[in-house]
């Protein structure tokens, strides 16, 4: 008898061990206790804003092909500038691709594009989900290597373009949602519950007190009254016969300051994405914008760049050819301060109104000359020579006496003040 008494014990013991806690079942069934996916962080409207803005300003930036020949850079036309800009190839065309590549960098830490080539041609860019793809890496800790599978096929990794966020190996990144889940998980959370609030017209929790014994009956005719009264919003009322008091056991949103926390999980989920929440808003200064552009733009144009610019060229290429964003549009919202640094760049002679007209999508004039001012003195640093076009004079600063060229120099200055 004792030893079954104390295997009764230990069974017993064991039962109330694995017994769920208030708190484990208020969030198995009112929220999330474990890590929000991303559809939930979707949800969250200062999540989904941020990413959005953030995709739409990446995917609206066309991408270039460079030459850089050592004397001078100008883009090339090539056939993969239009597959990344216009026509992948794939179901997705250029702005849809480049804005998903965005919203996997930033969410999962990693966007993969495969490169789908015909010898050293590429035919297609196919966006492929993170969560199709899984990645094998070599034990050597120093000379890296690894292969991708795509459900289950193996592939190189130049094959796929890798975007990836604070990353380690090169291939796999953590996004924001693995990297800040508690906020998320907060935030998300009083979704749910204001959801709930919402459903049951924010009637409070509580239990009843009764100071006798309920009959069966009794209880039945308080169950569904109670189930009516949270049931939904319409106007139901529940009697409480004498010996019975209703006790709260839980807040309002007023007292538990939802809104407040609205608020500033709001904030702080934007610093998560360098998103300044003036500029969602609509009320964000110049500066604000600025500092959008430098901390949470520039740096992901850099990363698919660099991406590029590592798996979508070839190795013969490196050495001259490279992929940019074009990022002349950022500024086409504001045409004062475009206009404005387009007359400098003419007047010190950086462009010339050909080119100027071309970035703003006008024709051409077709003016092949060089604008000059009279009161400029022209040094070539090759044949150390001195033009003034103002006297139409040439003068050299290296005679074979060593004063010649410093006399026509000051012969040429006279010789302008004088005309």
């Amino acid at each position: 008898m004792g030893i079954f008494k104390r295997l009764g014990t230990l069974v017993g013991r064991d039962k109330t061990e694995t017994r769920m806690t208030l708190e484990e079942l208020v969030l198995k069934f009112g929220g999330t206790g474990s890590d929000i996916t991303k559809s939930q962080a979707m949800n969250i409207p200062s999540v989904a804003s941020c990413v959005e803005l953030i995709a739409n300003t990446v995917a609206t930036l066309p991408i270039t092909l460079y030459t850089d020949t050592g004397d001078s850079v100008h883009s090339t036309e090539d056939h993969r500038v239009a597959l990344l800009n216009d026509e992948t190839g794939d179901m997705l065309d250029g702005f849809q691709f480049k804005k998903a590549i965005v919203e996997d960098y930033l969410l999962n830490g990693n966007g993969y594009a495969y490169i789908n080539r015909s010898r050293n041609k590429v035919k297609s860019i196919h966006r492929v989900d993170s969560d199709y793809i899984s990645v094998n890496e070599s034990p050597d800790p120093i000379f890296k290597d690894y292969d991708i599978f795509v459900n289950g096929i193996r592939y190189r990794d130049f094959e796929f373009v890798k975007v990836t966020r604070k990353t380690k190996n090169g291939v796999t990144g953590k996004g924001v949602i693995e990297e800040n889940n508690m906020i998320l998980s907060v935030a998300y959370n009083a979704l749910v519950f204001e959801n709930v609030l919402v459903k049951t017209g924010g009637n409070k929790k509580g239990f009843l007190k009764s100071q006798s014994r309920l009959e069966q009956k009794a209880m039945d005719q308080l169950k569904a009254a109670w189930k009516n009264l949270y049931g939904n919003n319409e106007d139901n009322v529940m009697v409480l016969n004498q010996g019975l008091d209703f006790q709260e056991a839980s807040n309002t949103s007023v007292e538990m300051q939802l809104n407040e926390n609205k608020k500033t999980n709001s904030a702080e989920i934007c610093k998560l994405f360098n998103v300044p929440v003036a500029l969602l808003e609509g009320k964000a200064t110049e500066q604000e914008y600025n500092n959008f552009i430098k901390t949470a733009i520039l740096p992901i144009l850099k990363a698919i760049e660099t991406a590029l610019n590592k798996d979508l060229l070839l190795p013969s290429e490196k050495k001259s050819f490279y992929f940019a964003f074009d990022t002349k549009d950022l500024l086409k919202g504001d045409m004062e301060k475009r206009y404005k640094a387009y007359e400098l760049a003419v007047k010190n002679g950086i462009m010339q109104i050909d080119e100027v007209r071309y970035r703003e999508d006008l024709a051409p004039l077709n003016l092949d000359f060089i604008k000059l001012g009279l009161q400029d003195v022209l040094y070539n640093p090759k044949t150390k020579e001195i033009y003034t076009p103002n006297t139409n004079k040439t003068n050299s600063i290296e005679k074979s006496d060593g004063k010649g060229g410093e006399e026509d120099a000051n012969r040429g200055e006279k010789q302008s003040s004088n005309s």
